[in-house]
């Protein structure tokens, strides 16, 4: 609050008002001095109205007994739990106009391109599932998981069977709806109602996959609840490389989106990334090469005015006629001293070092990018932690990354496996990891981005693909952490629990099985308990290059209290 340093109004101190009372004058006194005693009659009345106003404002600034006067806190009103939104992406496509050639062996479009969304809503302890469902970007209904809760008024409708599966006069059994491997299009959105005045518990994931055409590999991410202010890291324009930008805003009010890009030197200021309007129930693509062309890092930032947005970059690789890979780089955790990322799967460092020595190949290794979007050059600190604890990195992970740009850090030259990464710095930062799959340089090779996520909580939904080879991926960077994570299955029953104690500076990898007593495996329920503990999903297929990762989301939220201050 600005300060006022207008020095403040005294009576002058040598003023008559600060002279004794003196004895009357003689009357040739009074008479050769008249305008004198007029003028200070005139100041001592003067001087008595300041005084007087001093002490009126003395009195309203004192304290005071009454309790009139005692200062009122701001009552807190309660804010409703609102609905469950989940945007997923549409199927990773070309760019419009590229060309089909004709020959089939290398055409850039896909004959066997597949997209597929799977969904889980917890139902409440009681049995009852929320009113949920998967929809269109347009609203048509895909699938009907609950209908929704009827009026006040109105009696309730009976669940549906995948609700409550209770036996017959038995306690409730608590269940979830679930889709499994509902194939999609386009954008879809994953909507659960409030109950019992907490956000329900909800989450979907998209993956897609084609085994031939330009954008060959696979892609997956976590459908994303909307909103203001996103950041995305990983994605790059240089020669070869396509990004495009996502938006797409579920709500009933428009937004207008703006840009913040950083580049490898510096932030770029593009002409067209200011007041993008998307307008509700409506997705809009923005590509990041017409922006800011031939970068090799590129971060940007998502900031919407109105309507909240979900925002994804479709990242594919080039190089020349062989497929690099196709990524969903999904939004990483908002600037801060300290970032984590898990579920980064190195390959064995031998290949790498051949292969990225290979001219084109410079980013078919792991990597960390870290984007400053301050004013300060950060110090950064990067480790890394295995199976069976820290390990080196050849550099020693201390970096100087520049202010208002995009830094590169390989993670190349540590055994194989699965790891964690712990990034602190002195300033602000966001960050995400780079994987790799693949080592023949002739061969399509595919990629994925791990971005940086907040910390582990109670509950949350965790859907996985429907096929490929499945790892959860757990972290603990500091302290001892033991993860308890529970199967859902395509039948909505929520099975036996099993729990992973993780030692502290550690990373585990649990493979997820295909079914569970013979229903196939749709996701998890995961909990985390004691020291800070990171996840992700590692997908990978069997006899193929191709993987993908996928963030957890935060828990549900329950009923918020905010102040409310009456008054101006």
């Amino acid at each position: 609050m600005p300060r006022d340093d207008t020095p403040a109004t005294t009576p002058d101190a040598s003023g008559p008002a600060a002279t004794p009372q003196e004895l009357p004058a003689s009357p040739a006194r009074r008479k050769a001095l008249p305008s004198a005693g007029r003028l200070g009659g005139v100041l001592t009345a003067v001087v008595l109205v300041a005084a007087g106003g001093g002490l009126v404002s003395a009195a309203a600034l004192s304290p005071q007994s009454s309790a009139s006067s005692r200062p009122v806190e701001a009552p807190l009103a309660a804010v409703p739990a609102g609905s469950s939104v989940g945007v997923c992406p549409g199927p990773a496509r070309l760019l419009e106009g590229t060309p089909v050639g004709t020959d089939p062996q290398f055409s850039p479009e896909s004959a066997t391109a597949r997209s597929d969304v799977n969904a889980v809503v917890l139902g409440s302890s009681g049995g009852v599932l929320p009113g949920s469902r998967l929809a269109s970007l347009a609203g048509s209904a895909l699938v009907e998981l609950a209908p929704a809760a009827p009026e006040s008024g109105n009696s309730p409708p009976a669940p549906p069977e995948s609700a409550s599966s209770a036996p017959s006069g038995g306690a409730p059994v608590q269940t979830a709806g679930v889709v499994s491997q509902r194939g999609v299009d386009g954008v879809s959105v994953l909507s659960a109602d409030a109950q019992n005045g907490r956000q329900a518990a909800a989450g979907a994931v998209m993956r897609y996959a084609a085994d031939d055409g330009d954008l060959r590999g696979s892609a997956a991410a976590a459908c994303q609840q909307p909103a203001n202010d996103l950041w995305l890291v990983g994605a790059a324009t240089s020669l070869g490389r396509t990004a495009v930008l996502n938006l797409t805003n579920a709500s009933s009010s428009p937004a207008t989106v703006s840009l913040d890009l950083f580049g490898a030197k510096g932030q770029i200021q593009a002409p067209g990334s200011r007041g993008l309007l998307v307008a509700p129930g409506t997705a809009r693509s923005v590509i990041l090469g017409g922006l800011a062309p031939g970068q090799e890092r590129l971060s940007v930032r998502v900031r919407s005015a109105g309507g909240p947005v979900a925002a994804a970059i479709q990242q594919s690789v080039l190089r020349g006629l062989t497929p690099g890979g196709v990524e969903f780089i999904a939004p990483a955790a908002a600037p801060a001293l300290r970032q984590v990322v898990t579920g980064v799967d190195i390959q064995d460092p031998a290949g790498l070092a051949e292969l990225t020595g290979k001219p084109g190949f410079g980013d078919a290794g792991p990597a960390l990018h870290i984007t400053v979007p301050g004013s300060a050059d950060a110090v950064v600190a990067v480790k890394l932690f295995g199976r069976d604890g820290e390990k080196a990195l050849p550099g020693g992970g201390a970096v100087t990354a520049k202010a208002g740009s995009v830094t590169e850090i390989p993670l190349s030259g540590v055994p194989a496996g699965p790891y964690t990464v712990a990034v602190s710095s002195d300033v602000s930062i966001t960050a995400a990891a780079r994987l790799t799959r693949g080592l023949n340089a002739a061969e399509p090779v595919d990629f994925a981005w791990s971005a940086a996520s907040a910390r582990l909580g109670s509950q949350h939904v965790v859907p996985v693909p429907g096929s490929g080879k499945r790892y959860l991926v757990f972290g603990a960077p500091e302290g001892r952490a033991t993860i308890t994570y529970t199967p859902v299955t395509a039948d909505g029953k929520i099975r036996a629990a099993a729990a992973a104690d993780i030692a502290g500076g550690t990373t585990a990898s649990i493979e997820v099985p295909a079914d569970v007593e013979g229903s196939a495996l749709v996701g998890y329920l995961v909990s985390a308990a004691g020291d800070p503990a990171y996840g992700a999903v590692l997908v990978q297929q069997d006899g193929k290059q191709d993987v993908s990762t996928i963030a957890i989301a935060p828990g549900a939220a329950g009923q918020e209290q905010i102040p409310v201050t009456l008054g101006y």
